[in-house]
Order: structure tokens, then C-alpha cells, then sequence
């Protein structure tokens, strides 16, 4: 009995998600307690740019669709530690060049710089999200 207590009295106090935005290329607002979704783009690091310019892995500028290029799509909450999971063996990203780009929004776009994380010899096979 107390323990449903405790777990009706944690549901009180977490509201929950109010952000309905999924798509990692779009622009939204984020409250406190809301989940928000964010891309990882793994391609070549050439593709990630262009004239010079790194741009987001939205922009249509790119063309990452006619690539190698693979995506993964994450949706932790604000406030909540999360563990990222890439199952490498579905991905191979050294087929699709080896770098990596976290991304969100379009308008507003945030993106990493390139990091390298699978060459022919070496991968990088735990990565954590600072916020």
C-alpha cells in the first residue's frame, strides 16, 4: 500500500510531456519535465558542409538523402539523466564515413561539429550527452 502511495505521489509531482514536436528538424519550445528530440547524422566529414560552411544535417543544402549517410533519433526528457544507445551492428558507420553530427531544430538549428568516432583500425563505442 505505501509503495503505491509513493508512486501516486511521484505522478503528482512529474507533469508530463507537453512538447508533441518528435521530428528532430524542427523548431520547438522546451519546458522542464518535456521530452526533446535530437538527431545523431553519421556521414563522411565532407558532407557536413558545404562551400566551406557547416551547416545542419536539416538543411535540404546537403543532400545527405542520396548518401551513405545514417540517422538515429533520440528523445530524452529535460531534468532526467539519460543513457544514448547506437546499435552499431544495424549502423556501420564506417560505411557511412565515420563522422558524427548531433543536431536539432531547423530554424534554430543546433549541431556539433563533426567527431570522428569509426575509422578502418579504431571506434568509439560509448558517447555521453552534456547538457
Amino acid at each position: 500500500m505505501y509503495a503505491v502511495m509513493m508512486m501516486a505521489m511521484v505522478t503528482a509531482v512529474c507533469p508530463l510531456d507537453t512538447n508533441t514536436v518528435f521530428d528532430p528538424c524542427s523548431d520547438t519550445k522546451v519546458l522542464r519535465w518535456d521530452g526533446f528530440t535530437f538527431g545523431l547524422a553519421f556521414s563522411s566529414k565532407d558532407s557536413f558542409f558545404s562551400d566551406q560552411i557547416q551547416l545542419s544535417p536539416c538543411d535540404s543544402r546537403l543532400s545527405l538523402q542520396g548518401t551513405a549517410a545514417k540517422l538515429a533519433v533520440f528523445r530524452p526528457k529535460v531534468d532526467e539523466l539519460t543513457f544514448l544507445t547506437v546499435n552499431t551492428s544495424d549502423l556501420y558507420p564506417v560505411k557511412s564515413g565515420g563522422y558524427m553530427v548531433a543536431f536539432a531544430g531547423r530554424h534554430y538549428a543546433a549541431r556539433s561539429i563533426p567527431t570522428l568516432v569509426v575509422d578502418e583500425s579504431n571506434i568509439i563505442t560509448s558517447f555521453t550527452l552534456v547538457r
